[in-house]
C-alpha cells in the first residue's frame, strides 16, 4: 500500500519561508518522479514542481520560480519544497504525488501521477 504523508504547511506572513516535507512509503522512492501541486478554493489543481527520480533533473512552474526549489532524499524516502519569498497568492492546500510509472520525466500534467497525499494547508497574509 503507498502512502505519502506532507507536513510543514502552515501560517507565514507574506515573504516568509516554509519548508514542506512528503514522506513516502510502499513504493521503490528512489525509481519514482515525485511532484508537488496545489489546489487554492474555487480553482483547479495546479502544478509547482516535479523532480527526476534520480534528483539529477527538475522542473518548476513559472508562477514559483526563483522562489520554490524542489529536492529529494532517496535514502529518506521523502521529497521537499522549500518556499521562499511567499506570496499571499501562494495560498493553497498543497499536494504531493507520485509518478504512475518508474523511471519516468518530469511531468507537470496531474494525470501522469497515481497516488497523492492527503495534502497540507499553506496560507500566506498580507
Amino acid at each position: 500500500q503507498v502512502q505519502l504523508v506532507e507536513t510543514g504547511g502552515g501560517l507565514v506572513q507574506a515573504g516568509g519561508s516554509l519548508r514542506l516535507s512528503c514522506a513516502v512509503s510502499g513504493r521503490t522512492f528512489s525509481s519514482y518522479t515525485m511532484g508537488w501541486f496545489r489546489q487554492a478554493p474555487g480553482k483547479d489543481r495546479e502544478f509547482v514542481a516535479a523532480i527526476r527520480w534520480s534528483g539529477g533533473s527538475t522542473r518548476v512552474a513559472d508562477s514559483v520560480k526563483g522562489r520554490f526549489t524542489i529536492s529529494r532524499d532517496n535514502d529518506k524516502n521523502t521529497v521537499y519544497l522549500q518556499m521562499n519569498s511567499l506570496k499571499p497568492e501562494d495560498t493553497a492546500a498543497y499536494y504531493c504525488a507520485t509518478d504512475a510509472s518508474p523511471y519516468g520525466t518530469v511531468w507537470s500534467s496531474p494525470l501522469r501521477y497515481d497516488y497523492w497525499g492527503q495534502g497540507t494547508q499553506v496560507t500566506v497574509s498580507s
